[in-house]
């Protein structure tokens, strides 16, 4: 997972795992899923925006937006888009029980167009 960023002079800095942070993505589905048998790609697309948000915001817990689930599952379970857009959002877990301290929601976010769009952090309100 992530660990504590370093300073030049060696010391220790807060953790980048207690940012609470969103960033938008455009994940490349058409890669994770070629040369699925065409009845698990939709579920190996919900399965690969999971382990996408886990490595990209270094949280365990990833939670999917009802919206991002039709949004993958939209052309049937064997035709799914070769792109999507996703907001993902790092945010605390304020559950009392709760294993992890952070947790990461993702949404789908509708875009016209894939060219040219990059990695992008959204100020948080």
């Amino acid at each position: 997972m992530v660990g504590t960023k370093k300073t030049k002079t060696g010391g220790k800095t807060r953790s980048a795992l207690q940012d609470v942070v969103t960033r938008e993505y455009t994940i490349h589905l058409h890669k994770l899923v070629h040369g699925r048998a065409f009845k698990k790609r939709a579920p190996t697309a919900v399965k690969s925006v999971v382990a996408f948000a886990q490595k990209a915001m270094g949280t365990a817990d990833v939670r999917l937006d009802p919206k991002l689930n039709q949004a993958l599952w939209a052309r049937g379970v064997k035709s799914v888009p070769h792109r999507i857009r996703v907001k993902l959002e790092r945010k605390r877990n304020d559950e009392e029980n709760a294993k992890e301290k952070l947790y990461t929601y993702a949404t789908h976010v509708i875009v016209p167009s894939f060219k040219g769009l990059q990695t992008v952090a959204i100020d948080a309100e």
